[in-house]
């Protein structure tokens, strides 16, 4: 029996046959996940290109698929992985459940020594985003480019500035579209923590920040995480930059985190009761107090 190290939960607002054709239509997997996709059920299921760890080439090998379960195994820089879909009716939809199998340390991944899976977790937090809002017919978040080191996104928010920016840096407000604990010290100077100022008592620090309009984080290493907000007719256009990282080693793991999360900043605010995409997410060897305790 497989060790999941991964299990994320999401509500899709479609029913359960309409999420596996979104999963194995090739056409549509070219639209929510990777950039190429094959599949010929129940001989071969592959997806690659750039938007796709380890992408150049197509490494997975179907293990099992019926109507509410997909399982293949997929080999990322090297080490042969696991991954699950499960479906499961819901009243708002379909549950869907992605667990992922071998995923490095979260040592590594913060160090940066853990390669191309060490974007499994961002990769399939930010895919899943993209799945629901596929099926319901809504903007996609832009996808995390593995082969560039240029980081900027931009999306469009059904909120006006001033809330937009709050629930970025007010910290109750952060962990309930996030689904994790952070520690926020609002002002030129403060801390920004990840788990918490206990997990993470450096932090990074806010060079930059302009209520409504702009803010600026460096991390220890120098690097930059700048969020500009521009309001137009009650709505927000939000420009995510991240640069100054060392360009032999970009920092895609936590790319495609933000971009997941911006994902999930958008629906908090379009959905009418402010819920989260996530049920649930369960990381083997993530320091505790990581995640939100209500998600």
């Amino acid at each position: 029996m497989t060790e999941f190290d991964l299990r994320l939960t999401a509500i899709v607002a479609a029913p359960p046959d309409a999420v596996h054709r979104a999963l194995t239509d090739p056409a549509a997997l070219r639209v929510w996940l990777a950039e190429h996709a094959e599949v010929d059920l129940p001989g071969r299921y592959a997806f690659w290109g750039r938007f796709t760890p380890d992408g150049a080439e197509p490494h997975q090998r179907l293990l099992h698929a019926d109507e509410r379960t997909l399982r293949f195994a997929w080999t990322v820089d090297g080490v042969e992985t696991t991954t699950q879909f499960e479906l499961a009716e819901d009243p708002e939809g379909t549950l869907v459940t992605l667990s992922q199998s071998d995923l490095p340390s979260f040592e590594d991944v913060i160090a940066d020594r853990a390669g191309p899976r060490g974007a499994l977790q961002t990769f399939w937090t930010l895919s899943i985003a993209n799945l629901a809002d596929h099926l319901s017919g809504r903007e996609l978040t832009p996808k995390c480019d593995f082969t560039s080191t240029e980081f900027r996104a931009e999306m469009l928010i059904d909120a006006p500035p001033d809330e937009v920016f709050a629930s970025m840096t007010e910290p109750e407000q952060f962990s309930r579209w996030s689904g994790a604990t952070v520690g926020i010290e609002p002002h030129v100077g403060g801390r920004f923590a990840m788990g918490g100022f206990d997990t993470d008592p450096g932090g990074a620090r806010f060079v930059e920040f302009e209520p409504g309009r702009k803010v600026t984080l460096r991390f220890a290493d120098g690097m930059l995480d700048s969020w500009e907000l521009a309001g137009s007719d009650g709505k927000t256009r939000l420009t995510v930059v991240q640069s100054g990282f060392d360009p032999t080693n970009p920092p895609h793991p936590g790319w495609a985190g933000w971009l997941g999360g911006l994902a999930a900043l958008r629906r908090y605010h379009e959905l009418p009761d402010r819920r989260p995409i996530w049920r649930g997410m369960e990381i083997a060897g993530l320091p505790e107090g990581l995640l939100a305790t209500e998600q």
